[in-house]
């Protein structure tokens, strides 16, 4: 992985593509901590599980009741060509599946983030430990959990229904609707999984969206790839933990870089 305080490593010196695969890696390199702390990792996977099995079965039950929905939905359909009425249908499942989908993500992520916390506050912890020394110590308390699982949920809701949005239009709107979606709920988890890492440094929602933008490529290649492996199945329970590794690493990327002893005694005179 890049070091964000090597002068050389700056985000002007690297493309935006570079930049997005490079969020990549940084969630791929999470899985490493099976290596090192194979406990912590397999103690994530816990309330990834629970929370996974719930969602799942709620996903299972909608595409059981899909076509009836779909044809309750549409009903202005019933008097068209058996071709067209079955196009329209199945476009409008599709989006509406897939917005389910993405919502399942955000609702996944803050319940499980929730559920877990004393889980992955560990896991945390041991990368601070390892990466940046002493953990920091301000603790953002209980609350201030369940607010930022509140704003997942209703800003993956939105995605949601944006998506579904753009799945109804003609012909390009399964592929706009996918992406714009998946676009969407990538910077969404990124917000919320590097939360943890910046708010114990006492920064706050404005400050820290102000310094994900600064790194915006990154932290979007870095919830992109979360979001797509949250959709393989089982993939997000097996992600979870890699993913909170990832975060803590990207948190410290995106934090402003110390002026050195020497410039700060060239400012100074």
């Amino acid at each position: 992985m890049s070091d964000p305080h090597d002068p050389a490593d700056t985000p002007e010196r690297r493309t935006a593509a570079g930049e997005f695969f490079a969020g990549f890696r940084i969630l791929f390199g999470g899985f490493g901590w099976w290596r090192m702390r194979p406990g912590l990792m397999l103690l994530g996977l816990v309330p990834a599980a629970i929370v996974s099995l719930a969602l799942g079965a709620g996903l299972i039950t909608l595409g059981f009741w899909i076509a009836p929905i779909t044809t309750a939905v549409t009903p202005f359909a019933e008097g068209w060509p058996g071709l067209w009425s079955t196009l329209l249908r199945v476009a409008v499942g599709a989006a509406l599946f897939g917005g389910a989908l993405l919502l399942s993500a955000a609702l996944f992520t803050a319940l499980t983030l929730l559920i877990g916390e004393p889980f992955y506050d560990r896991i945390w912890r041991s990368v601070e430990a390892t990466e940046a020394g002493t953990p920091p110590d301000r603790d953002p308390g209980f609350w201030s959990g369940v607010a930022d699982a509140g704003s997942l949920i209703v800003r993956g809701a939105l995605a949601a229904l944006v998506a579904f949005a753009l799945g109804l239009i003609p012909l390009v709107g399964g592929v706009l609707g996918a992406v714009t979606g998946v676009l969407l709920s990538g910077w969404i988890l990124a917000d919320e999984l590097s939360a943890r890492a910046l708010t114990a440094r006492g920064i706050g929602h404005v400050e820290r969206r102000t310094l994900l933008r600064g790194r915006r490529a990154r932290a979007l290649g870095f919830g992109v790839a979360t979001q797509l492996c949250f959709l393989v199945p089982l993939g997000a329970v097996l992600t979870m933990p890699a993913a909170v590794v990832g975060a803590t690493r990207l948190s410290h990327e995106v934090l402003p870089v110390p002026a050195a002893p020497h410039a700060l005694a060239d400012s100074e005179e």
